[in-house]
Formats: structure tokens, C-alpha cells, sequence
């Protein structure tokens, strides 16, 4: 048996080192996985090294952004106290600078000898070696600088700069990772933002048309009802713009950042409506295979639009009444008590207060719910708000349709002689149809009569109507048309109003595609 070489001094200590140094890496690595907050991660790895691995005075130098300087970043002083320092350095400037400048490693076996050395930190050991080293995300881009003070130099100052290398490289990864969560959550808010400012101009006051008195006090209702958390009862036919009210006040108050869940009450019978507002565990019916949350805890933090409440039956208006006083309520076949902060918003076309004196409805829900009524005018209450309406109504078919659309005002004289029974909604669905049969994207009287609107309206069209024809923005076909409705639809009197001759009148309506009403 041949006896070990025996290691020389020097060699025994670098081996030494070297098996403290890969046990202290290994545990850096383990800081550095902990966590992505980048700050909170680098301060405990200069108290991991300096508690550990002999070099003091650890500072982490990154650059700013969209700047060539550094700051520091993290420190920690010899006494194992967090440094806490604003300082800033240049390229090039200081040892810190040297080192960002150079892009390499700078180790000095006594730091007073160095005529760099700043000492703006106010921590370090004159009297003890520095260690400088660059800090790369990937081979070509530098991000910053990592400075600590081993105890001693001599010999194993080399292999002392190697390891902070090491540590350094390790330190990169984690502000490569920090930066690119960092961008990607920058780009997800910015998202998210883009789509509140699109949710809150698609359902605030932009997206409700109208300038009649009867809308103008629907507007400061809204206004002054929204800031507050008051339950809201919208009340109008179908069709009148009940959900888009309740957007209105939800976008425009506190709440806006919680969610806006809305359910339709008629929809369902009370077994399922039960467990959509409240929710159900796991196993309380045939087919709960998980447990689920209802629409209240959906909206939580938020508001909750309970769309037909005057459908809900008389049994299911006592379980209702309960989270609206109390804002508790249990899931389907759990026992937990659940308390949520929402606020309600309701709305129905029926006569409430004629179904609580038949008592088909609950009088106390009905008072629960009727804090803040909202009465939504028909829109033949507010004709003169038809035309705005219109052109609102084709600029966003248009936009769904990816084409540009118009409508003329001889269109929208036809839809203002209707009675519109199903309100807003009928006229929607009457101009998508109108916009659907236009091959040009001009939606004119003859489009709307081939749409199907109601034949009340024709027989209203001999109605004269107070146009002015020398109005330049009447096109040629409008000007006609307008004249005919004016002189009930005779030719010699309508070619009087253009100053145009009765054969005129008659080549024009001709070559116009008129179709002349006999009256």
C-alpha cells in the first residue's frame, strides 16, 4: 500500500475553500428559487455570504432603466445589517464603475492601495481585499456589477473572485427571470387596463343615447346613485335599455374593479336558480361532481344585476330576501354560513306593486329592492331621441359587420312614424336587418320597408313632414322623396315645391327607383 502524497498547505486550504465555496453556492441557489421578488432574494444572498461564505460587504449594483448608470440595488454592511443607499455610479467611475466599464472581473488585494476606490457606501474595509464582478443575463448583455470583501487575500484571492463569479452568474439568471415576469405582468395590466377603459366606454354614459329630459334625469340618477351602495330597481318595458342602465352605474362607481355578473331570473326554475346565485358542494345533487361558487360570490367586491327579478317564485323571494338584509347565505347542501359584499342592481318590467296587493309577490323584497327606483322610458316617449339612436345603433353594426354603413334621412322619417313596441331592441334588430339587405351600405326608406317594419308605419308616411328641401344635405333622392311626402304624394304640386316641371318630377322618380304611394 503506497502511502497519500501529502497535499502542501496552500493546496489543503484551497481545497478547503473550494468544498465551503460549492456548499455555499448550492445554498445560494436555493435563495435565489425561493422567491421573485428580486430585492427580497439578493439581500438574503448577501447575508447568506456573509454569514457563510466569508465575503463582507456585499453590494448588488443593476442598471436603471433606460439609463447608463448603476444603482445599487442591495447591500450589506460587516456587521450584518441591511445597507440601505441611493448611490449611483457611471461607467467607469470608481471601482464599481471600472467595473461595469471594462465588463470583467477586478479583484485588489488591498483596497487603500486602489486611488479608484470612492468609498461612497461608507462600509467597506480599507484593509481588506475588494472583489468586483460584472453580472451578465446572457453572454453579451451586462446588467450590473457584484462587489463583497473576502477576509484575506494572498494566494486565494483568485479562487475567491471565481466563486463571486459563480454567484454572480447564478444572480443574472434571477434578474433575467424578475425582468421577464416583470415585463409580461407590465404587458397583462397594461391589457387589462386597455380592456377596462374599452369595458367603461362600451358600457357607460357614451353607449346610452339619448337627449330628452325623460334621459337627462335617467343620466343624474345614475351619476348620483352610482357612488354609492345603494340596491338599484330599474324598471321599463323590454327592449328599453335596463341592462345597459345597470353597466352604466356599475363602470361609473367604486366597485368598477370588481366583477359585474348579471343573471337572468326567468331563465331558470328554483332548484337551478338556487344553486346559480348561491352555489352547491360537492355531491349536493345528481351531477354536482365539484363543488361550485354561485353568482353572489362571483360578485363579490362587485355587483350582481338580476335581470326579470318579478319572475322569481313566492318560495324562492324568502331565500333572496335573506342575503339582500343580512348579505349571508349557505351553498346548496352546505352548512357553512358564506358573507359576501355585493351590490345589487334589479330590474323588471312588471307592475310589482300590483303583484304585492294580490300578494303574488313579497312586500318586504319589494321594499328591499325599490331603495333607488329607475323608471326607463319607451322609446316612444322619446322620439325626437330616434334619430341619434339610429345612427348610434348603424355605426355599431357597422363596426360588427367590418364595413362602413350610413343611413339617410329619409330612413330615419319612416322609422320615426313606428310605434316600436319591442323599443331599442326592435330597433336594433330592424336596422341589422336593413344593414344586412344593403349591398352598398346605404340604408335608405325602401331598405327599411323591405326589413319589415310594421305596416303602421306606411300608413303614416302621408303625413306631411316639415323638410327643408333646399337643405344641402339632402341627396337628389331624399329631396324628391321629401317633396312627394310633403304634396301628399302629387306629382304637379311636389315639381312646384322643387320648381321642377311634372315630366321632370316623373323622370326623376323614374330614374331614382321611387316607388309612388297612391292615396
Amino acid at each position: 500500500m503506497i502511502d497519500p502524497v501529502p497535499q502542501s498547505k496552500a493546496t489543503g486550504a484551497r481545497h478547503i475553500l473550494v468544498q465551503a465555496e460549492l456548499d455555499t453556492l448550492y445554498r445560494v441557489s436555493q435563495v435565489l428559487s425561493r422567491s421573485l421578488e428580486l430585492k427580497e432574494t439578493l439581500t438574503a444572498v448577501l447575508e447568506l455570504l456573509h454569514d457563510e461564505g466569508s465575503l463582507h460587504n456585499g453590494i448588488v449594483c443593476l442598471l436603471e432603466e433606460e439609463s447608463p448608470d448603476l444603482k445599487v440595488y442591495a447591500a450589506h454592511d460587516a456587521e450584518g445589517e441591511e445597507t440601505s443607499a441611493s448611490v449611483r455610479y457611471r461607467p467607469g467611475e470608481g471601482l464599481v464603475g471600472e467595473v461595469m466599464k471594462r465588463a470583467k472581473t477586478i479583484a485588489v488585494q488591498r483596497l487603500s492601495d486602489e486611488p479608484k476606490f470612492l468609498g461612497r457606501l461608507g462600509i467597506y474595509n480599507r484593509n481588506l481585499p475588494f472583489i468586483g464582478v460584472p453580472i451578465f443575463i446572457d453572454e453579451k448583455e451586462q446588467v450590473g456589477v457584484f462587489v463583497a470583501q473576502p477576509p484575506s487575500g494572498g494566494e486565494l484571492l483568485n479562487e475567491q473572485a471565481r466563486f463571486l463569479e459563480m454567484v454572480a452568474n447564478l444572480v443574472g439568471q434571477s434578474v433575467r427571470l424578475s425582468r421577464m415576469v416583470a415585463k409580461e405582468r407590465r404587458a397583462l395590466e397594461d391589457e387589462r387596463d386597455k380592456l377596462r377603459r374599452e369595458v367603461r366606454a362600451e358600457h357607460g354614459f357614451d353607449s346610452i343615447v339619448g337627449h330628452t329630459m325623460a334621459m337627462r334625469r335617467i343620466f343624474e340618477l345614475v351619476r348620483q346613485v352610482a357612488k354609492w351602495n345603494t340596491t338599484v330597481l330599474i324598471r321599463g318595458e323590454s327592449g328599453t335599455g335596463k341592462e345597459l342602465i345597470a353597466h352604466a352605474i356599475h363602470y361609473n362607481s367604486p366597485r368598477t374593479s370588481g366583477g359585474f355578473i348579471k343573471l337572468n331570473c326567468a331563465a331558470l326554475p328554483d332548484n337551478l336558480l338556487e344553486s346559480e346565485l348561491f352555489g352547491h358542494e360537492k355531491g349536493a345533487f345528481t351531477g354536482a361532481v365539484s363543488q361550485r361558487k354561485g353568482r353572489f360570490e362571483q360578485a363579490d367586491g362587485g355587483t350582481l344585476f338580476l335581470d326579470e327579478i318579478g319572475e322569481i317564485s313566492p318560495a324562492f323571494q324568502a331565500k333572496l330576501l335573506r342575503v339582500l338584509q343580512e348579505g349571508e347565505f349557505e351553498r346548496v347542501g352546505g352548512s357553512r354560513t358564506l358573507k359576501v359584499d355585493v351590490r345589487v342592481i334589479a330590474a323588471t318590467n312588471r307592475d310589482l306593486e300590483s303583484e304585492v296587493a294580490r300578494d303574488e309577490f313579497r312586500e318586504d323584497l319589494y321594499y328591499r329592492l325599490n331603495v333607488m327606483p329607475i323608471h326607463m322610458p319607451s322609446l316612444r316617449e322619446r322620439v325626437e331621441d330616434l334619430p341619434d339612436l339610429a345612427r348610434f345603433l348603424i355605426e355599431k353594426i357597422g363596426r360588427n359587420q367590418q364595413r362602413q354603413l350610413s343611413i339617410l334621412d329619409s330612413a330615419i322619417r319612416l322609422l320615426m312614424h313606428h310605434d316600436w313596441p319591442g323599443n331599442v331592441r326592435e330597433l336594433e334588430n330592424t336596422l341589422e336587418r336593413a344593414a344586412i339587405m344593403s349591398e352598398d351600405g346605404v340604408i335608405d326608406r325602401d331598405i327599411i320597408k323591405l326589413a319589415g317594419l310594421d305596416e303602421n308605419a306606411a300608413a303614416l308616411e302621408a303625413v306631411p313632414q316639415s323638410v327643408d328641401l333646399d337643405n344641402p344635405e339632402l341627396d337628389e333622392r331624399e329631396r324628391v322623396i321629401a317633396a312627394l311626402e310633403q304634396a301628399g304624394w302629387v306629382q304637379a304640386r311636389a315639381a312646384r315645391l322643387l320648381g321642377m316641371t311634372p315630366r321632370q318630377i316623373a323622370y326623376r322618380i323614374q330614374t331614382l327607383g321611387i316607388k309612388v304611394r297612391h292615396i
